[in-house]
């Protein structure tokens, strides 16, 4: 019983169904963040990638120039 009417304190459905615009306005902005967060980090992640890749051949040709004296 206690568990019900717990339950049904988050459980509303309003009558007047133009109260859900603000959920949807608020909803629609939050995943358009998300998105270009979400993008932005793997536009960067891209970058230190290739950064790190160039470090990296710099680093082995510096390794094979010592290893041949």
């Amino acid at each position: 019983m206690l568990l019900n009417y717990i339950l049904n304190l988050f459980l509303y459905f309003p009558e007047d169904k133009s109260e859900y615009i603000p959920a949807a306005i608020t909803f629609t902005l939050f995943m358009i963040a998300a998105v270009l967060t979400m993008r932005f980090i793997i536009k960067i992640s891209k970058h230190q990638e290739e950064k790190a890749k160039e470090f990296e051949e710099r680093l082995r040709k510096q390794n094979i120039i010592k290893d041949q004296q």
